[in-house]
Parts: C-alpha cells; sequence; structure tokens
C-alpha cells in the first residue's frame, strides 16, 4: 500500500491493522556517466514498493533530497544541509507519529545519510527524554544494502570493482526498474579510484567522472532482478520482526 495514492480514509483504516511505516529516503545525487542522478532514492523506493505488493504494509513518499554536498560539482545534484536535513526528518516523523505510527523504519540508499538521520533519531528520542515522557515511536535506520542476505549477493555478483559510489550493484537496481533508462560510456580507467570523501572541489578532482572504486559496466538488469527480489523478502521480513517489537512506553520495551 502507497500512502500517497491513499486516501486518508484508507489511512485510518490501516492504522486499526498496523501501526508500521516504511519511509524509503536516499539522495539526488551524480552517480557517474551512467548511473541516474536519482539512483540513491530510487534504489529504496523500488525495493520498497516491490516489497509492498505481496504484503500488507505501507509505503511513505519517498524522502528523496538527502546529504549530498560533496557531489554538488555536478550538474544536477541537490543537497541540504545537515541541520535542514534533520529538521526535515524531525516534521516527517512528527507528523507520522501524530496519526498513530508507533514502528517507522526509514529504507536508506545513500551511506552519507547514515550520520544525519542517527542523529535525527537522537534529537527525537531527546525530545521526550527532556520532556519527561515516553516518546510514543519507535525509529529504525536500515540501508537497502544491509538488508540480510543483500551486500553478500551484491559482492557475489561483483568480486571485483564493485566500489563504493556509482557502484554496479545500485546501477543493476535502477536498470530493472527503468529499462528505458539504461545508459553507457566508455571508462578510463575502467575502476575508478578511491579516496577520502570532504568537499565539492576536492570531490570533483579526486574523482573526475564521479565514480569511486567501482565499473557500473559490470550492471546488467537481469542482477537488478536478483537484488530487487532479495531485498524485498529480507525487507518484508525486516518489517515484520520491527512490528512485533513491544510498543513503544510499555513495560516490556524497557
Amino acid at each position: 500500500m502507497l500512502l500517497h495514492l491513499s486516501t486518508w480514509c484508507e489511512i485510518e483504516d490501516f492504522l486499526t491493522r498496523s501501526r508500521t511505516i516504511i519511509v524509503p529516503i536516499g539522495s539526488n545525487e551524480q552517480h557517474g556517466p551512467t548511473g541516474l542522478l536519482g539512483t540513491d532514492w530510487m534504489c529504496p523506493e523500488i525495493i520498497a514498493h516491490q516489497a509492498q505488493q505481496s504484503a500488507d504494509i505501507l509505503v511513505a513518499p519517498t524522502f528523496n533530497i538527502g546529504m549530498a554536498q560533496h557531489h554538488l560539482g555536478f550538474p544536477g545534484t541537490i543537497s541540504l544541509r545537515p541541520s535542514t536535513f534533520i529538521a526535515a526528518i524531525g516534521d516527517w516523523v512528527r507528523s507520522l507519529a501524530g496519526h498513530g505510527f508507533e514502528k517507522i523504519l526509514f529504507l536508506n540508499g545513500h551511506g552519507g545519510n547514515v550520520a544525519s538521520i542517527e542523529a535525527a533519531f537522537s534529537e527525537l528520542y531527546a525530545e521526550a527524554s527532556f520532556a519527561r515522557r515516553p516518546a510514543g515511536f519507535a525509529l529504525k535506520l536500515r540501508n537497502w544494502w544491509d538488508l540480510d542476505s543483500v551486500g553478500p549477493r551484491a559482492y557475489a555478483q561483483f568480486p571485483v570493482g564493485h566500489g563504493s559510489h556509482a557502484t554496479p550493484s545500485e546501477i543493476a537496481v535502477t536498470q530493472w526498474a527503468y529499462p528505458a533508462a539504461i545508459k553507457s560510456a566508455s571508462y578510463s580507467p575502467q575502476i575508478a579510484p578511491t579516496g577520502p570523501i570532504r568537499e565539492a572541489r576536492d570531490f570533483r578532482i579526486r574523482f573526475p567522472d564521479g565514480r569511486m572504486g567501482s565499473d557500473p559496466a559490470l550492471a546488467t538488469p537481469e542482477k537488478g532482478a536478483e537484488l530487487v527480489t532479495l531485498a524485498a523478502k529480507s525487507l518484508l521480513r525486516e518489517v515484520e520482526a520491527f512490528s512485533r517489537e513491544a510498543a513503544p512506553g510499555s513495560s516490556a520495551s524497557h
């Protein structure tokens, strides 16, 4: 079930069955010469939308702008400041919790988001702690590549040239979902260099075509299909386990 394609009446009814919601979250940033700018928000969205086709779960609209300041040297990248990102996550959570959602799972597609998402969670829990009241909700962060069995499968598919940005695994997922948008390019070197991540100017100098340690030419829609199927099944197990946890604020949850 997709929240943005539902009415308020349908969401009110869903809340009688479940208090759990999934929020795909990512970033709109460059992914090399063949990677779509939306790759990091598209991957978790693709997986979550695939999962909801076979289970009674609810998926929120995708939070598609994240922490991408180091990619601003490449046209098309859009980034938030950490403070803006944290504040926006806070308002998303407060909105959902106000409607009665108690378990909010953020399915993330961008490693650069992790620290700020966790900081946002800490701010929300601190808000409740200083007010001497229960938060009323539990928050969970899961990167799609960390879902059960997904990471090992990706590295088995791409034992050489996987890298850490514009990876063939994430490119493959988008190729499966959007075959009409598959791109091609010649790479030199075939496997990109690796190095530290700092500000945008430094990043563009170190990684002139935007890749980090990767060879996206290895991606295929077939490999993407395998990853999406595996990730969607793992996500359903994750949601089920999260939903079974004691309700926030109950004695069993302490």
